[in-house]
């Protein structure tokens, strides 16, 4: 939390998503809450402020999360930290080294949501997240949250793209939001305030938000 974090949370993965590295299966998951503010200024697309905001966390992640993996390496251990905003190239555009949300549902901070979006019990959707994958020995702090979506579809009603599915996260690991579709709609309709790479609506419309 000194460091800037607005929520951090330990876990061990039991396995380990760098197949080089089979002994980093404990994570730290990062959380900075974004602005009640800034969010209100998107509308049926996003806005320019939305989206230097986004990227200005990003780079906080980023930062948190280097300078965490560089207190577990001077305890001695070794420490990778994953970017806030990731992806493994062309050939799998919409896949990073780990699901930031996987950590982040094992530490007990929150659940994932049907809009896909990890939704943290504290701040509800109003987050961006990192992790930093680790061998030093960590274990959740907080039991694991079961989906509070109900039967809520708000997210699912508001996307311009027809992305969300507005179903839960299924145990066969059956998607409730399509990547490809929300990436393409951003693509064709958002160049000119997100450059095609953010959005927004589905967090600001999320009612979990006005429960915190």
């Amino acid at each position: 939390m000194e460091r800037g974090a607005s929520l951090v949370g330990f876990c061990d993965l039991g396995f380990a998503p760098v197949p080089e590295q089979p002994d980093l299966h404990y994570a730290v998951s990062i959380a900075v809450r974004l602005s009640d503010a800034v969010l209100k200024t998107i509308s049926d697309k996003p806005s320019f402020t939305y989206f230097h905001h986004y990227r200005t966390a990003n780079a906080k992640l980023d930062s948190v999360a280097f300078d965490i993996s560089e207190k577990i390496m001077e305890s001695g251990y070794n420490a990778f930290p994953v970017a806030a905003s990731q992806s493994l190239g062309k050939n799998q555009p919409y896949n990073g080294v780990l699901p930031h949300k996987t950590a982040a549902v094992l530490s007990g901070l929150g659940f994932v949501g049907k809009s896909g979006l990890f939704l943290s019990a504290k701040y509800g959707s109003k987050i961006r997240l990192a992790t930093v994958l680790t061998d030093m020995p960590l274990e959740a702090q907080s039991p694991v949250l079961e989906n509070a979506c109900g039967a809520c579809t708000v997210c699912r009603d508001a996307c311009p793209a027809g992305a969300i599915f507005g179903l839960p996260p299924q145990k066969d690991g059956t998607r409730n939001f399509d990547p490809e579709k929300c990436s393409k709609y951003m693509k064709e309709h958002f160049m000119d305030t997100g450059r095609g790479s953010v959005c927004g609506i589905c967090i600001r419309v999320c009612p979990y938000n006005k429960l915190r």
